[in-house]
């Protein structure tokens, strides 16, 4: 298998308030070798790696044969190394030696998406572990060999050099002088002493012999700070819900809070697979609709209809940027008819886009966008089954799917109202320009005038969206400094990000959870057996860790992602334990703000409770042991034992302070000024956040809005600010402009 590759971090930038406290052992999961031992001929070589190679199968959710990866024994104790897209999430696992011999799988040892590694654990008997090297110490143009199962042949050797280490979003990776096909992922990259040095993931689109390998490093990292899940729980994980979808013909579907995503290749021609609601069409008229978003263009994935369960359906979805209506009848591609095909200005491409059809006897009616694109008569296939469909290995995400006799339309928004929220309206152009020499001037002038104005609508809707979180959060907090649902504060927060995201979808998500936590004990069970079943569920069996490799990464920073990712940092951890807590009945925890690294305390018999490092896998610390770890933050003494719980105001300010701090190392000022306009929302006498404001608002030429915050600063003086440094820079913004305010 071969995927798309996500970001390896081997270090972190310092500017972020929260700051991660432990770190792998450089040596981590290597082995003593040989000093100066000499290099070997490749054949001896090959002879010796292909003992440790692997062949990894991820089963199809239909029971089908998935692909074929590699992978590579890293220690005889059990542990194999592979990719993450190899193997799937929460798909079945195969593991086989080169002679055969399956090897039973017992857990995902540790795993990171970010990173598209994963180490499994499987049951060990005379595994021989390939030596781990230093993927930071190899020169370019140092010699290496591959094994791996490229296209279906298995434990096949390619040699090559190390061209370059590059960068792809920030992620190291190594550039290979070696050919790299599918089934080469998970592969071992070892040099002539036999040391690994990296893990084969992906291959270039403009050469043949041009890959690329995740250094070593990165497993290393991973080796050092596991976050095991059991294989049950494992091919459970975002699994979809059988008793509302059947997945037809293969490919990864999977069920995240308030989505569906698709990727790999379906078993069907085209690489055509289904995902169908259970339910049946029972009314004379069906209408089903979705809003999609395709992670190519080139790729097609959209709506099924009147599917007979089987290969018999009709299709709409979006493909290399027209709209599609076809109809299926049979397996193969003489029995695949395009029935009608258009392009529609409605359609965003790249973007989220709502497809609806309704069908009834003889009548087909398409929209995109809430616009009729196509409408045509077609008797060929009945009222059916209902659901999702993806070709061409197109990864795919789909959000906000129905069905019934009649769905409800959206109220448009009407031109005039959006016109009155500009500031200067355009009326459309509709006389063509004569044609003369001056014609593609004057239409390169137009179309600036027009990209100024969609840049001016975008920016008017970004900052409407802003308002109207920091409003419900501001609501959320009109009582005091808590709220009665911390996690629908903490999901805001992400949504202010994520216009997108389906805050409704993942508080559903934590009730879930909590569900299958409330399950192991009755009412008469202890606070302390409760989170002793809140710990194993958390951090042993679901694999919910503390991020490392990306520690500084904003994804950290929003609930919904660590949700996803199972992966945060001490704050957003530390919110889900608690709302958890707060669900399954243990209430007697409250948030404690060391510096530097939020943790949970647990109040209990004991005159000041228990201290719980939800970052590091919810380990029970010592006041003292705690006051030493966040002394590496703080100059002052910390003394954790009598610190104030944190309020639910003060976490989320903190949330918006951790992001403003990402937002400065990535020089993104805009959302540095969002995250201080939400601060000063819920604490509008935060001085520091206010200068930094006026700041912030400076640098941007809003001088005037920049005055106005120092002018506050001055009214109303907060204590630990110099009034007189205050006074002083409000006089130089003052004669910028030469105003006697």
């Amino acid at each position: 298998m071969l995927g798309a590759v996500w970001p390896i971090v081997l270090s972190m930038p310092s500017a972020a308030a929260e700051k991660r406290v432990t770190k792998a052992p450089k040596d981590a999961g290597t082995r003593p070798k040989t000093k100066n031992a000499p290099p070997e001929g490749i054949e001896s070589l090959t002879a010796k790696v292909r003992s440790s190679v692997v062949t990894i199968s991820a089963t199809a959710r239909d029971g089908s044969q998935g692909g074929v990866g590699t992978g590579f024994v890293i220690d005889e104790s059990g542990l194999i190394a592979t990719c993450l897209h190899v193997i799937g999430e929460g798909r079945p696992i195969s593991v086989q030696l080169g002679e055969g011999k399956q090897l039973e799988v017992t857990g995902v040892h540790a795993w990171d998406r970010k990173l598209d590694l994963a180490i499994l654990r499987v049951q060990s008997k005379g595994l021989t572990a390939l030596p781990l090297g230093d993927s930071s110490s190899q020169a370019q143009g140092a010699s290496v060999i591959a094994v791996g199962n490229p296209l279906g042949l298995r434990h096949s050797v390619v040699q090559g050099v190390i061209s370059a280490t590059r960068e792809f979003d920030g992620l190291e990776m190594l550039q290979l002088a070696i050919p790299v096909e599918p089934g080469n992922s998970g592969g071992p990259v070892v040099d002539r002493e036999g040391r690994v040095l990296g893990i084969l993931s992906m291959k270039s689109a403009l050469s043949p012999n041009l890959g690329f390998a995740i250094p070593v490093n990165a497993v290393k990292s991973l080796l050092g700070t596991p976050n095991p899940v059991p294989l049950d729980r494992w091919r459970s994980l975002n699994r979809m819900d059988p008793s509302k979808w059947s997945v037809l013909s293969g490919a990864n579907w999977i069920q995240r809070p308030g989505r569906i995503e698709v990727s790999g290749m379906g078993a069907g021609f085209g690489g055509r697979t289904l995902c169908l609601d259970v339910s049946p069409v029972l009314q004379p008229v069906c209408e089903v609709a979705v809003t999609v978003k395709l992670g190519t263009e080139e790729g097609a994935a959209g709506l099924v209809f009147g599917s007979d369960g089987g290969d018999r359906h009709y299709g709409f979805y979006p493909s290399a940027g027209q709209l599609r209506l076809t109809r299926f009848d049979g397996p193969t591609v003489f029995s695949w008819n395009i029935l009608h095909q258009v392009r529609s200005t409605a359609y965003r491409p790249g973007g989220w886009n709502e497809l609806k059809v309704r069908h009834e006897d003889g009548s087909i009616r398409c929209f995109v966008n809430g616009r009729l694109v196509i409408e045509l008569a077609d008797q060929g296939l009945p009222l059916g089954r209902v659901g999702l469909v993806a070709f061409r290995e197109t990864p795919a995400a789909f959000r906000s799917f129905s069905a019934g006799a009649n769905l409800p339309d959206e109220t448009p928004v009407e031109d005039g109202d959006i016109q009155s929220l500009i500031q200067k309206p355009r009326a459309p152009e509709t006389a063509r320009l004569r044609l003369h020499p001056g014609s593609s001037r004057a239409l390169n002038a137009r179309a600036d005038e027009l990209e100024k104005e969609a840049s001016q609508i975008k920016l008017l809707a970004s900052e409407l969206h802003q308002e109207r979180v920091q409003t419900e959060l501001a609501g959320l907090f009109q009582k005091g400094e808590t709220c009665s649902d911390l996690a629908l504060a903490a999901l805001l927060v992400a949504k202010m990000d994520n216009p997108e995201l389906d805050v409704d979808a993942y508080r559903q998500e934590i009730q879930r959870m909590a569900g299958e936590i409330a399950v192991r004990f009755s009412p008469e069970t202890s606070s302390d057996e409760r989170f002793a079943a809140l710990a194993d569920y958390l951090f042993k069996e679901n694999g919910f860790h503390g991020s490392r490799t990306e520690y500084y990464d904003r994804a950290n920073s929003y609930l919904s992602s660590v949700i996803d990712d199972r992966e945060g940092i001490p704050i957003t951890l530390s919110i889900l334990y608690m709302e958890l807590a707060r669900v399954i009945g243990a209430t007697n925890v409250v948030g404690l703000p060391l510096p530097g690294h939020f943790m949970v305390k647990q109040l209990t018999a004991s005159p000041n409770g228990r201290v719980i490092d939800v970052f590091n896998g919810g380990r029970s610390l010592t006041f003292a042991e705690a006051d030493e770890l966040a002394s590496t933050h703080s100059e002052i003494p910390v003394r954790s034992e009598f610190m104030a719980p944190a309020t639910h105001k003060e976490i989320v300010i903190r949330m918006l302070r951790n992001l403003h701090a990402t937002a400065i190392a990535s020089e993104s000022g805009t959302r540095s000024l969002r995250y201080l306009d939400t601060i000063l929302v819920l604490a509008p006498a935060s001085a520091q956040d206010r200068l930094a404001r006026a700041r912030h608002r400076l640098q941007k030429g809003q001088l005037t809005l920049a005055k106005e915050d120092v002018k506050a600063l001055l009214d109303h003086t907060p204590e630990g600010i110099d009034r007189e440094r205050v006074a002083e820079f409000y006089r130089s913004l003052q004669s910028r402009d030469g105003s006697l305010e």
